[in-house]
């Protein structure tokens, strides 16, 4: 964060050029912490679901969803969570990210209830689950049919709300039984876009 206080260099300009300046002071004043309050963590520990931010070494971005029982997003304290990591496609876009440029950016929302969100903005880093399991003794157990292979910690730099006013209202409806693990495509949603048959360009490493 800049020397003066929490917000970007660019959102320092884009408030003093539109005139928003005195509005976004008070939200820094009043809103931002560098920590998890006692409201926050329990916001936290109630969430199923996660939308992750990540940029390589070059700013080029990427956006991914997480998810899991309540509490898969584990406080360690009030300056730091953590959260597992599955056996995916095996792209790994997000930890590839952050192996390069560990800002990362955590958007809670709850969909159903309270119609609020949570913005968490830190450093993020990849620590090997039985590493963190030695010093967070206790970091949740692995759900039947999923382990975790690595878990991502993160430092909270900046914790804000996120205003209710545009939030949908969802209805939670019971989940169906999924396939941890698997190799299936049709389990794991196939071609759904129907991109394998596409033509592509050469795409050349930025």
């Amino acid at each position: 964060m800049p020397l003066d206080g929490y917000g970007s260099s660019g959102e320092r300009e884009l408030q003093e050029r539109y005139g928003t300046t005195d509005r976004a002071e008070r939200f820094y004043d009043e809103q931002v912490l560098d920590r998890l309050n006692s409201k926050m963590i329990e916001f936290v520990k109630a969430r199923d679901m996660a939308f992750i931010a990540t940029a390589d070494r070059h700013g080029e971005c990427d956006s991914s969803f997480r998810a899991g029982k309540p509490g898969f997003l584990h406080i360690i304290d009030d300056h730091t969570l953590a959260y597992p990591e599955y056996r995916g496609n095996g792209v790994m876009a997000s930890m590839g990210n952050i192996s390069e440029n560990p800002h990362i950016g955590i958007m809670l929302i709850d969909f159903t209830e309270e119609l609020i969100g949570l913005h968490i903005n830190g450093t993020a880093r990849i620590v090997e689950e039985y590493i963190l399991r030695r010093s967070v003794p206790d970091l949740p157990v692995n759900e039947r049919g999923k382990v975790a292979e690595h878990w991502i910690v993160v430092d909270v730099v900046e914790a804000y709300i996120h205003c209710r006013k545009h939030i949908p209202r969802l209805v939670p409806a019971e989940r169906q039984p999924r396939e941890w693990g698997t190799d299936n495509v049709r389990a794991k949603g196939g071609d759904y876009f129907g991109a394998k048959s596409e033509s592509r360009e050469l795409v050349t490493g930025s």
